[in-house]
């Protein structure tokens, strides 16, 4: 099995040069904000849940916290579901990018 490397030669597309300090500050960046963007809906989802169950079981003095954990678990669940085109499209585009920024970061003097 051989592998093929092929570079994107697109027309205005050029490498960074090497990998200094602050490429390496802005590439950490982007994926904290990309893990954020991802995560964002499903912990939105979570505290919404969380906050109507407890004002319901504030409301009707139930205090068992299954219902809550089962309910936030089964909503996050179907969130995941909803947003996973989205959050695949998204790390794939992100992928593509750091793959595309590997051959200009590694020196080959």
């Amino acid at each position: 099995m051989a592998v093929v490397f092929v570079l994107d030669t697109t027309p205005g597309f050029s490498y960074p040069p090497r990998m200094d300090a602050q490429s390496a500050i802005d590439l950490c960046r982007d994926m904290i904000w990309t893990g954020l963007m991802i995560v964002l809906p499903i912990l939105i989802a979570g505290t919404v849940i969380g906050l109507l169950i407890g004002l319901l079981q504030a409301l009707t003095q139930i205090q068992e916290q299954t219902i809550a954990i089962v309910l936030k678990i089964i909503v996050m669940i179907l969130v995941v579901v909803y947003t996973m085109p989205w959050m695949t499209g998204i790390m794939i585009e992100r992928s593509i990018e750091a793959f595309h920024t590997i051959p200009g970061v590694i020196p080959y003097d």
